[in-house]
């Protein structure tokens, strides 16, 4: 079993925008900065110790969740699509069918059949090449 959980959680846009900033200045991810957010604050509490009074107080960036949060549909690309279809123009033609072709080599070892034993003739050496070479593309 693995040592990390995934968790969701409701922030604030402007705390997410400060975190996301912050990760992209830091070149980590958001779950680096949430979760190196979370071992700091632990990290305080303890060294504070768990006192009912300082547990009343709210933190001055206290983070609380909307009585309704705003689940909307928006038209258009997201940000990461975006910043993902900006990457891949930066490419050349060359280096972009490149990675495709890792990719579906990728995919072809993830989801190919295992192969099973057969015995298969041939009439000519050029019917075997021939089959050797679609047998590599699927």
């Amino acid at each position: 079993m693995s040592n990390y959980r995934r968790v969701t959680v409701t922030v604030p846009a402007a705390v997410l925008e400060a975190g996301d900033r912050l990760a992209a200045r830091l070149d980590r991810s958001r779950s680096w900065v949430v979760a190196e957010a979370l071992r700091r604050y632990a990290v305080q509490r303890a060294a504070a110790g768990s006192a009912p009074q300082a547990e009343a107080s709210p933190a001055p960036m206290a983070v609380r969740e909307p009585a309704a949060p705003e689940y909307v549909l928006r038209p258009g690309l997201g940000p990461q699509r975006l910043a993902q279809l900006k990457a891949d123009l930066r490419l050349t033609p060359e280096q972009r069918v490149h990675a495709a072709e890792e990719d579906i080599e990728t995919a072809l070892r993830i989801h190919r059949p295992p192969r099973v034993a057969q015995v298969i003739a041939f009439a000519t050496y050029d019917d075997f090449l021939d089959w050797k070479r679609r047998s590599q593309l699927w």
